[in-house]
């Protein structure tokens, strides 16, 4: 089967390796232009472009999807399918017609709840028990196309978002290759998605992070697994920030950010129920670390506050 991939992050890499293991012909990688890094500003290509280059693929990388120059390029591949996953651009109707057998697009999260750019980081940060992926026939919209397959991951208890994103990456490419060769043999029938139980979600951005000590231990610790690795959930102590990796959930209560106990390998903070039981952070300038080692190096005492500035 022909087909044209569009991805750019490490999520997209693993759909496009499983498609390229499967034996189908990947005619065309297509991702975002490259983006400068670091202090150097050189530029960085993208985790896809990497992969297809790696693998002889030729790369297109459109700084507009939709422009003519774009639709034009595109449509001289005669495609059999367009895969899609987590590419960054809306793809416009004359794009989505021309695959002979549509846009297959891979979510993230079981539509048509999570639809939006950060369904994986949601699903920890909300509690689910359940997430999975969704292969759906693309749409003008945003996550809106009808359902084609889907697959369940359950969510560990100490999930983070990082973990659950590699887990749903590789499930990912597995169903999106058996998606694609059930539709070229027409074995599929697309299912609306119902518009009632749709959920939306936004990007994650690094002021989530900055912890509310008044919520509840349980959200809090959730909010700590779901910004793990990135951008990390935070506070604030003399001044300095304060990453917070790895939390435990405890029994115990107090004036809400007032560390409550200290002992030799933890520490304890009390939220607006509950309490977190510290077992790994990052002290501003310094190197992630277990709980212990920043307790032999750090004078933390009982009744020392975590606040939400420098100040």
């Amino acid at each position: 089967m022909k087909v044209v991939f569009m991805g750019t992050p490490d999520f997209a890499v693993e759909t496009l390796k499983a498609i390229y293991e499967a034996g189908h012909e990947v005619i065309l990688a297509v991702s975002q232009p490259d983006k400068p890094k670091g202090r150097s500003g050189k530029l960085q290509p993208t985790p896809v472009k990497e992969y297809a280059i790696e693998h002889d693929i030729p790369v297109y990388q459109p700084v507009k999807i939709r422009a003519e120059e774009s639709v034009e390029y595109l449509r001289q591949f005669e495609a059999d399918v367009f895969v899609v996953a987590a590419f960054g651009q809306i793809l416009p109707k004359v794009i989505l017609d021309m695959p002979r057998l549509g846009c297959v697009n891979v979510h993230g999260s079981l539509l048509p709840k999570y639809r939006g750019a950060a369904p994986i980081q949601w699903a920890v940060i909300n509690g689910e028990k359940v997430s999975g992926n969704t292969t759906m026939l693309m749409g003008p919209g945003l996550d809106d196309g009808d359902m084609l397959l889907k697959s369940e991951v359950e969510l560990a208890a100490d999930e983070t978002g990082g973990s659950l994103f590699d887990k749903l990456a590789i499930d990912g490419g597995k169903l999106a290759v058996k998606t694609i060769e059930a539709l070229d043999k027409c074995e599929i029938t697309p299912i609306p998605q119902d518009e009632s139980q749709a959920t939306h979600v936004g990007m994650i951005k690094k002021e989530m992070g900055l912890v509310d000590w008044t919520k509840s231990a349980e959200e809090i610790e959730r909010l700590i697994r779901g910004l793990n690795p990135w951008p990390s959930a935070f506070s604030f102590i003399d001044g300095k920030q304060l990453k917070l990796w790895k939390a435990t959930v405890v029994d115990k209560t107090g004036e809400p950010g007032t560390v409550i106990s200290v002992d030799k390998n933890v520490f304890t903070i009390a939220c607006g129920q509950k309490s977190l039981e510290i077992n790994e952070l990052q002290l501003e300038g310094k190197k992630r670390m277990a709980a212990g080692d920043f307790l032999r190096g750090y004078k933390l005492e009982v009744g020392s506050r975590l606040l939400n500035g420098r100040d």
